[in-house]
């Protein structure tokens, strides 16, 4: 079937004014698009890319359908879709990282956004329960995720999470009772895009290690929770927070919240939060400099899962064939379940124990487990009670 890259486009860009709500509501906006309407995937190929882009790091809504377009048109169009599906929500948080700049000038308080923060944890705690629904299993896969929220909850540093996501696929390994399960497959990779991965991952932390620029240390910290995530943009909250706001102090935990709460409402992948951070890291310059800054905060996040769909899609029919992979990743999605119970108590505590703010977070998480109350209402909802109150 010929398909035209211009129509291919458009649909992405359908499919990206929709995708509200995380992953897990993507996947329901790109089936209706890309295979009920348009028929470019299959439901069987869906799925089966859904649990490849779970294992790898990166935005696993944002791999899947870039592996789409590298299908239909190549490694090309996979990254005009990118593009295209990322592009909108990215430039709408740069400008929200001069939410507080506006706010001071318009001599509207802070104030009036302090319920973003615990909408917030409402969503981040709808997140961890469904994908605990999902990943819990049994009493190995409950321990493990357990342990990882508990780990977690304490250490913060950036190196316990990679650690973690390894100790678990080891753990899942070791405690299968299959035989011969790393057999050998004929794997043709294309080396290009892992290099350049590997290139950005060693420069960056090189270069950031001799050098005190902000946009150098900026990318290194992006581009590395970029490789860190397995499971979603919630499971690297925790270490987004400790860095940005507990260690380097780019901006409080309030205007954490704010913008991470606003990115919920707002359609397309939920990696465009680096946008705003980056923006906030470098703001009290120019304006052109905050942008660059925000610019460098979403292309670090978004460049090391782009370049290993590119590397992995291509061999996902070898790969599949290995069974230890395929074994490894109950517990490696256990572990990252564990991530997004402590991101949703670290803010809960961060927020403070004040009943309204109590009450908004339950809400916000009733609202939006039942499905039947679309994200950026509740997001509205949340601002205009700030004003009132």
């Amino acid at each position: 079937m010929q398909i035209h890259w211009r129509t291919f486009l458009l649909d992405v860009f359908i499919c990206s004014l929709g995708a509200y709500g995380g992953p897990e509501a993507h996947y329901g906006v790109i089936t209706d698009q890309m295979i009920t309407k348009k028929k470019y995937f299959t439901e069987e190929e869906l799925i089966e890319l859904i649990a490849l882009t779970g294992i790898l790091p990166g935005p696993s809504s944002t791999q899947t359908i870039v592996a789409i377009g590298q299908k239909v048109g190549g490694p090309l169009l996979g990254m005009l879709t990118m593009v295209v599906w990322a592009l909108p929500v990215l430039i709408i948080m740069t400008a929200l990282s001069f939410l507080s700049v506006f706010l001071e000038r318009a001599n509207i308080s802070n104030e009036n956004l302090r319920f973003i923060g615990p909408m917030a944890v409402g969503f981040i705690a709808v997140a961890g329960f469904r994908i605990g629904r999902k990943v819990v299993k049994d009493r190995f896969t409950l321990i493990l995720m357990s342990a990882s929220a508990i780990i977690t909850f304490f250490i913060r540093t950036p190196w316990i999470y990679p650690l973690l996501l390894l100790i678990g696929g080891a753990l899942a390994v070791l405690r299968s009772d299959e035989k011969n399960i790393w057999n050998r497959t004929k794997l043709n990779p294309p080396w290009k895009p892992f290099l350049f991965f590997l290139f950005f991952a060693l420069g960056s932390l090189l270069l950031a290690g001799v050098t005190h620029n902000l946009f150098v240390q900026l990318f290194e910290k992006f581009y590395r929770y970029g490789y860190l995530v397995i499971g979603g943009g919630q499971v690297v909250v925790p270490l987004m927070f400790s860095e940005l706001v507990e260690i380097n102090h780019f901006m409080t935990g309030q205007e954490f919240l704010t913008g991470f709460g606003i990115v919920q409402g707002m359609p397309g992948p939920m990696f465009s939060f680096a946008a705003y951070a980056g923006g906030m890291a470098a703001r009290g310059h120019s304006i052109l400099y905050q942008i660059f800054g925000a610019m460098i905060g979403g292309i670090g996040i978004f460049l090391p899962g782009l370049l290993l769909i590119f590397f992995v899609y291509p061999i996902w029919e070898q790969l599949k064939a290995i069974r230890g992979i395929k074994i490894s990743l109950s517990g490696i999605t256990a572990v990252a379940g564990g991530f997004i119970v402590a991101a949703a108590v670290l803010l809960f505590i961060q927020n403070g124990f004040v009943p309204v703010s109590i009450a908004v977070t339950v809400l916000s998480f009733l609202l939006l487990y039942s499905k039947k109350v679309p994200a950026p209402i509740i997001v509205s909802l949340s601002i205009i009670l700030g004003f009132i109150m």
